[in-house]
This record gives C-alpha cells, sequence and structure tokens, in this order.
C-alpha cells in the first residue's frame, strides 16, 4: 500500500470486529484490516471517479460506485 497518510480510524474496525465475534483484536490486526480496506475503498472510488467522469458528469453516483464494485469484485454482493 501506499504511504499516504491513514483516514480512517481503527476503533470502528476494532469494533466492528468485536461485533462479528472476535474477543480480542490485537492492534496489529486492526491495522492491517484498516489498511485493506483503505486499499478498497481507494480502488471503487478512482473507478467510479473515472465511470462518472466517462459519462460526462462531475459527481460521482450511487450507480456509478455500484458498477465499479462489481467491476471490480465480481463475486461481491452488497447487504446494505
Amino acid at each position: 500500500m501506499q504511504n499516504k497518510e491513514k483516514e480512517i480510524p481503527i476503533a470502528p474496525i476494532d469494533r466492528i470486529m468485536h461485533q462479528e465475534g472476535a474477543e480480542r483484536v490485537s492492534e496489529e490486526a486492526a491495522k492491517y484490516l484498516r489498511d485493506i480496506i483503505e486499499n478498497i475503498v481507494r480502488q471503487i472510488a478512482r473507478e467510479a471517479s473515472e465511470l462518472s467522469k466517462h459519462a460526462g458528469r462531475k459527481t460521482v453516483t450511487r450507480d456509478d460506485i455500484e458498477f465499479a464494485v462489481r467491476r471490480l469484485y465480481r463475486q461481491y454482493t452488497p447487504t446494505l
């Protein structure tokens, strides 16, 4: 991963891991998962931004995000 400043705090990652059944989470594990999540978010954002520009828009829409996720992660099915 690039050496950019981290945007996502570790506390929500730790909280989610506990909500999903982890009894204890090492700081190293939480940071590693945070880095993975940030990398995924950046890939989706980059792809969605390119899609909106290709469509002649400045605004990234939900459809751009959905299409970017389908293109990048064909096996992923959102449950939102």
